[in-house]
Order: C-alpha cells, then sequence, then structure tokens
C-alpha cells in the first residue's frame, strides 16, 4: 500500500474507459425465438443500434451506422422496435432517430436496406412514433403517432395509429389510419387481447404527470381493425396506473398504485399485495415491469429500493426471484413461451440482458455481457445508508467510500465527496456499477447518490414529499445527507461538492444559491429559470409538472421566481461548472444563458466555467463529450479541493 493523499491515486479508469461504457442495453424483444434488444454505441455519435441474438448464440447488430433506432415521442421516446417471425425470415419495425419516421427490415433479404413506411411533415416537430405492435395479418403495425400541429412545444396532438406495411404511407399522411380520437393529451401503445378483439392503453391529461393519474382504457376490436366501446376500466385523478397487458387467458393485468404502492392487479382483483413496487414513473412509452407467460404465470419486476426479477403465480401470490448476481433490474421485459428477458445489473456488473427460464429458474446472460475493462479490485464498494433529515424523515442514499486496491491516504486526511442528485426528479439512482463514480472513487473522491424525498421505489407517499416542495426537500435531504457523512467522520466537512443533470441539475444550482454546505458543484444541462420554463420554455410532456412540484404558476408566481437559481445568481459564492447541450429542448440553453447573464451583473466574480456542446440534447451520449464533462468536473474539484492530479487537462475558471 501507498500513501497518497485523497483525490490524487492513480487510477486505469480513465474518462474515456468510462465513456466507452456510458449507457446500457434496452428494449428487450422476441422475434420469435430470438432474443433481441437495443445497445449504446458512444463511439458512433452516441447512437443506438438494433442487436440479434440467434438460436445459435451468435450474436450481431442489425443495423450499421448510421442508422439510430430511437424515438423523440414525448421528447424521452420508448420502445422504438417490434419484430415477428415469418418462414422467411424476421420483420422488424423501428423509429430512426434522425428523421423520426417508422421503417420496416427484413435482415438478410437480398441486401436490401430498411424502407420507410410513414411520411415526413414539415409542421413544428413532424411525426413522431413509439410502441409499435406489428399486426403482420392485417397488414399494419399499430403504435402511438405523436403530431406537430404548429412550431410551438404544446402544438402537438397524441393517437393509436395503423401504419400500412406495404409502404403506401410514405408519402401519404392521409394512409395513416387513426384508431383514437385524439381526447386524451398522452396515450401508450395499444395492447392486444389473445383473441384479438380487445385493446387495451394508457392515457393521461394535463396537468398531470403519469405517476399522478393514468386511466386504463380498454375498447373493442371490430371489423377492420376499428376501436369502438372505449371505456374507463381503472385509474384516475389520484391514481397511477403504470402498465397494463393481457394474460394468455384473457383477464387483464396491470400495476396500480391505489394503494399507495405499485402492485398488480387482474381484472380488478389484487394478486400480490405488498408495501413494495411492481410499477414505476412512466417516463418512456412502453416501459415493462411485467410481462404475462404462457401457462398463466406472470414475471416481475419489483422491490422497494432495489428491484428483483421474479415469476409470480397469480393464483398464491408467491414470488419467486430469479437466482444469480443482479441486484437491480430495469424497467424492460419481455417473454416468449417459459422464457423471460430482461436486464439486470449489480454493484460489480453493468446492466446486462438476462434470460430467465420460468420451468428451471436458470437465469443467464444471453448479451451485453458485463466484461470488466480493467481490474474489479478498483471497482467501489457501496454501502446502503438511510439518513436522517429535517423532522426526523429518512433519506435514503447510496455512499461509495474512496478505494483502491493500492493506495490510501495519509491517516489524518478525510475524503472529499460529491453528493450527487439524479434527474426526474420523479426517479431515483440505482445501485449498480458506474463507471463515471469509479472514475472519482478510484482517485480518492467519494460519492453520495441520494434518493431525496420524492424519489421512487419507496412508495406514494415518499415520492409526494416533493409536491409542492421541489428546490426545498431535494436540497435539504441532499444537504443533510452531506452533512451526516462530514459530522460521523466519513468525509471532509470543507470538501463537499454537488452534482446533477437536469432536475438534478435544478437540486445543484438551487443548493449552490440557498446554502453554504458545499464547496463547488457541476450543473448539468439544467431547470434555472422556473417561469420561463413553467410558460413555454420546454417540451409538452412537462409543461406542467412544475404544478405539483411548485404549485400553478398563476396563483404562486413569486414562489416560481424565489426558488429560481436564474433570480438568485448574485448568491453563488462557491465555484462551478455548467455544462449543456445545446440541441436540448428539455433543458434549452436559454436557461443557462440567462442565469450566466445575470451572474456577470454582480461586483465580485465567482470562479465558473460553462462549456456547450454542440450535438447534444437532454443527456450526453457521443464518447468525446462524456470525456470531456468528466475530465473537465475533475479539474474542478482539483483545483477547488487543493489536489495534484497528474496529466488531468486544466480546466480553465472565469473570474
Amino acid at each position: 500500500m501507498q500513501t497518497l493523499a485523497y483525490g490524487s491515486w492513480p487510477s486505469p479508469i480513465d474518462a474515456r474507459l468510462a465513456a466507452a461504457h456510458d449507457g446500457h442495453p434496452e428494449y428487450v424483444g422476441f422475434v420469435g425465438g430470438e432474443a433481441w434488444w437495443t445497445e449504446p454505441r458512444p463511439a458512433e455519435g452516441g447512437r443506438r443500434t438494433l442487436v440479434r441474438r440467434r438460436t445459435d448464440g451468435t450474436e450481431e447488430a442489425v443495423l450499421p451506422a448510421p442508422w439510430n433506432v430511437r424515438s423523440r415521442v414525448i421528447e424521452y421516446g420508448g420502445q422504438p422496435w417490434a419484430g415477428v417471425a415469418r418462414d422467411e425470415g424476421p420483420l422488424v419495425v423501428f423509429v430512426n432517430f434522425a428523421d423520426q419516421r417508422l421503417y420496416a427490415y427484413e435482415p438478410g433479404a437480398d441486401g436490401a436496406g430498411p424502407w420507410p413506411l410513414t411520411p415526413l411533415s414539415p409542421v413544428g416537430g413532424g411525426l413522431r412514433w413509439v410502441d409499435p405492435v406489428p399486426r403482420p395479418e392485417a397488414g399494419e403495425v399499430w403504435c402511438v403517432l405523436e403530431e406537430f400541429t404548429g412550431d410551438g412545444p404544446a402544438d402537438v396532438r397524441r393517437v393509436l395509429a395503423a401504419v400500412p406495411l406495404d409502404g403506401s404511407a410514405a408519402e401519404d399522411r392521409g394512409a395513416v389510419r387513426e384508431l383514437t380520437d385524439g381526447r386524451h393529451r398522452f396515450v401508450t401503445g395499444p395492447r392486444l387481447s389473445p383473441d384479438g378483439r380487445r385493446a387495451a392503453w394508457l392515457a393521461w391529461d394535463h396537468p398531470r404527470m403519469p405517476w399522478d393519474g393514468t386511466e386504463l382504457l380498454v375498447a373493442d376490436v371490430r371489423g377492420g381493425g376499428v376501436l369502438e366501446g372505449v371505456r374507463t376500466v381503472a385509474g384516475g385523478p389520484e391514481e397511477s396506473v403504470a402498465q397494463a397487458d393481457w394474460a394468455a387467458d384473457g383477464s387483464l393485468l396491470y400495476a396500480s398504485d391505489r394503494t399507495g404502492w405499485w402492485n398488480l392487479y387482474r381484472d380488478g382483483a389484487p394478486l400480490c399485495p405488498r408495501e413494495e413496487e411492481f410499477g414505476g414513473p412512466l417516463w418512456k412509452i412502453g416501459q415493462r415491469w411485467f410481462a404475462p407467460l404462457d401457462d398463466g404465470l406472470v414475471a416481475v419486476v419489483h422491490g422497494r429500493g432495489a428491484t428483483a426479477l421474479g415469476i409470480l403465480d397469480p393464483e398464491t401470490g408467491e414470488v419467486v426471484d430469479a437466482a444469480g448476481p443482479w441486484t437491480e433490474f430495469s424497467a424492460s421485459l419481455a417473454a416468449h413461451g417459459s422464457r423471460v428477458l430482461g436486464v439486470g445489473a449489480s454493484p460489480r456488473s453493468a446492466y446486462e440482458v438476462v434470460e430467465l427460464d420460468a420451468r428451471t429458474g436458470r437465469a443467464r446472460v444471453v448479451g451485453a455481457a458485463h466484461d470488466d475493462p480493467v481490474d474489479p479490485a478498483y471497482y467501489p464498494e457501496p454501502r446502503i445508508r438511510t439518513f436522517a433529515g429535517p423532522d426526523g424523515r429518512e433519506i435514503h442514499a447510496h455512499v461509495y467510500p474512496p478505494h483502491h486496491p493500492a493506495h490510501v491516504a495519509p491517516d489524518d486526511e478525510l475524503p472529499p465527496y460529491v453528493v450527487w442528485a439524479h434527474g426526474g426528479p420523479t426517479s431515483r439512482s440505482p445501485l449498480v456499477l458506474d463507471l463515471e463514480i469509479a472514475y472519482f472513487t478510484s482517485r480518492g473522491i467519494g460519492v453520495a447518490e441520494v434518493n431525496y424525498g420524492g424519489s421512487t421505489g419507496h412508495g406514494r407517499e415518499y415520492r409526494n414529499r416533493l409536491r409542492e416542495q421541489w428546490g426545498v426537500v431535494d436540497v435539504e435531504d441532499c444537504a443533510a445527507v452531506a452533512l451526516a457523512l462530514a459530522e460521523e467522520g466519513t468525509a471532509d466537512r470543507d470538501r463537499l461538492a454537488i452534482r446533477g443533470g437536469s432536475a438534478g441539475g435544478w437540486t445543484t444550482a438551487a443548493s449552490l444559491t440557498t446554502t453554504d454546505v458545499y464547496a463547488c458543484g457541476t450543473i448539468l444541462y439544467p431547470i434555472l429559470d422556473l417561469t420561463a420554463w413553467g410558460s413555454g420554455e420546454t417540451h409538452d410532456f412537462e409543461s406542467r409538472y412544475l404544478e405539483s412540484l411548485v404549485g400553478p404558476l398563476a396563483q404562486v408566481p413569486g414562489r416560481y421566481r424565489e426558488r429560481s437559481p436564474a433570480e438568485h445568481a448574485h448568491r453563488i459564492t462557491a465555484p462551478f461548472l455548467l455544462l449543456q447541450g445545446l440541441d436540448d429542448v428539455i433543458c434549452p440553453p436559454a436557461q443557462c444563458e440567462r442565469f450566466l447573464a445575470r451572474l456577470e451583473d454582480r461586483e465580485r466574480r465567482v470562479p465558473h466555467a460553462y462549456i456547450a456542446f454542440e450535438g447534444e440534447g437532454h443527456g450526453f451520449r457521443r464518447a468525446e463529450t462524456v470525456v470531456r464533462v468528466l475530465e473537465s468536473e475533475l479539474s474542478l474539484y482539483a483545483q477547488v479541493f487543493g489536489i495534484d492530479v497528474p496529466g488531468l487537462p486544466t480546466l480553465e475558471l472565469a473570474k
């Protein structure tokens, strides 16, 4: 063991290595007996490709660059592809990110490439598609259509639509057959009953977000594929139905939080009532926390905090979890016969595609297998912690102490710590291997991920703590964790930092303007001006989100001003790094520009840096961007905390 100051430990986990492993597989599915999914390609401009695992175990990328399988519906997208097996080979439909058109593709069919199924539109954001359901017997694919009717972000309508598979709508918007009337602002893709006679989908309207209240709609499918007799069978303004699907016997399964926890129901009857979650926040259209099996069993992603993959017996309510090293599963499931596909990870392994055989209980990795890029001895060793916040409320967090197999710090030194505030804010930080965290911990800088009040995974009461308290509860909880770590001797009180992206960027900026807890902060693609963001400066999906997080703008305009970091740039005394994508329509660059302009009006300047990235949107996807972000962030900490990091490019701080 060698003794070096915290933060200066040499590490094989450099920024390029972390960037190369950014992102994870998503949107698993079966095409016949083959497992398919999407995978990130950070080194190829951040695109996502479609990957196929043949029945002989060989794996191949289906679509070469520049094809990018990703939808922009509600900007966060969702299920971007679906496929069916045929005697002549698979037929796949997918959304291409660049033009948002729906395409069809027959891999290996005489070398022919994908062909468009839908037209372009010059109006606003155009035509977008998500959550496709192929119906080759009817010559159609059913999906969600998002159609812009003007240039404004709120000039949009969403309906269920049927697109011809023969390509006849590629140049003809009139050939797209609308299945619903657009009376609901938001809809998910249809799920068809086994006999094809009924369809189910979710819908909700402003100002609710899908975790506040949704409706589960059912309609009869009449001849020619027409939906009739639409009726609401579950959900409401204060009940969130996160997913619905049909069991093999024709019963309707859905995940509802009517008891305060997302639990599973079958035709209205609870299947496994527990104080844990069998659903989650519907940030992306088509997320799946459960998948019915042919024999009546149901594959489920469930848990309190962390999530497991299990098999639920609806008759007994018993859940048997898959054995294996995975401690976290994402909301992506698919089933074929007794086979279940999921995406699992752990603190020692990144997300990988896992197949579970429901008959034998055997689980194995079948895709995107984790391969240690460095000696796992450099990985952090996280601790699950619960802290006491104001009024004694519980705060859930993951603490990642500095860790290195060959270096320690002097006995009289305490480590610097960075509090990570997750985005959403109705979301959470999963406990999984993240090389961006390891980039810091392996150098001697601790990380604390805080699942502050408002986070998911702990029931509706916990996430409702943030109602009208955004910028208060999240800031208080992050500060409580940071100060507790310092008070117990885990962290250096004088070397605490905070960082976060999107809503986490808001929490970071709000923390820097309202507390003196942190020595510096890193703010990524943030919300900074509530009044502008809540009155048309963001996209449609979240345009009314602040009504629950802060309150109705018309009723409490002063609250919007008082909590906005942009209104209080003069209060910042700690150095900060601000990072923004220039193509971001969710948290647009104008938010950062106004904030910086007000900062410049001060007499005493605060050291800071602003880096804007062309070609990046909300969340950074390109490897070169991630490299610069990590190196710049580390340089900020090195300068503020007095750390010597050899070979690190120096971030120039304006003063």
